[in-house]
């Protein structure tokens, strides 16, 4: 195994360095993704670039394209480089990075497997935002007829990118916020296994969020459709997956 960590950056200046310090002592090969980023936030990247440059690479996009797009552009990356496989955290200081190692571990014991974060969140986190997360679930239990999956949502994962790369070859992944959802679905449906790991998720830790409400709940209910109509063509595997 050969494993990376991506981080897609998106106006996170401010939290950025904390989680470059926090990821620097287990000695893995980062990506760090700059998804069109502003210049103040594009000048914080380009200074952990160059302090940290022997172990961070850092993977410019000229224009915004999403979540998702600065994410498959560091499995590319990664894949091209030889690695196995990668861990995948937002740069906003939201994920529990000292569980980095559980992950690890958990990869070591199943390299084939998907090692899902399954968030344990604090009395701040609103309600309207678990609820929405319990209807996004609802759906992903559905689009797979199983409770396989534990949270689609969550962007603290590990994944081995051998079954990211077929799934990306055969299926158009989402670039945006729907990116979570749909890809983790697919690897499903592909037969990769999945295990979910609970993790403490937190609010970020520079107070900025990039979800919208409106469009973005919009967005992520059309890929809940686009993959029913997918489950229904693949209903006789997903089925038989349980007689096995």
């Amino acid at each position: 195994m050969k494993t990376c960590i991506i981080i897609p950056v998106y106006n996170h200046e401010q939290a950025l360095p904390h989680v470059v310090a926090a990821i620097k002592p287990f000695g893995l090969q980062v990506f760090l993704i700059d998804d069109g980023s502003s210049a103040t936030c594009r000048e914080a990247l380009e200074e952990c670039a160059r302090r940290e440059g022997d172990w961070l690479t850092l993977i410019v996009r000229a224009e915004n394209g999403g979540k998702g797009a600065a994410v498959l552009d560091g499995f590319r990356a990664a894949i091209s480089q030889g690695f196995t496989h990668a861990v995948q955290i937002d740069a906003d200081g939201q994920h529990r990075i000292d569980d980095i190692p559980r992950f690890l571990e958990a990869s070591r014991q199943h390299p084939e497997a998907l090692i899902a974060g399954f968030p344990v969140f604090g009395k701040e986190a609103p309600l309207s935002r678990q609820y929405g997360r319990q209807f996004t679930n609802l759906w992903v239990w559905i689009n797979t007829l199983s409770f396989a999956i534990g949270d689609a949502m969550c962007g603290f994962r590990l994944y081995p990118l051998a079954a990211v790369e077929r799934v990306c070859a055969n299926a158009r992944i989402s670039r945006r916020m729907d990116f979570d959802i749909d890809i983790i679905v697919r690897l499903y449906w592909q037969g990769v296994r999945v295990i979910n790991l609970p993790t403490r998720v937190s609010y970020p830790l520079d107070g900025v969020s990039h979800f919208r409400l409106w469009q973005d709940n919009l967005m992520i209910s059309k890929i809940h459709a686009r993959l029913f109509f997918g489950m229904l063509a693949r209903l006789p595997g997903l089925v038989m997956r349980h007689w096995q």
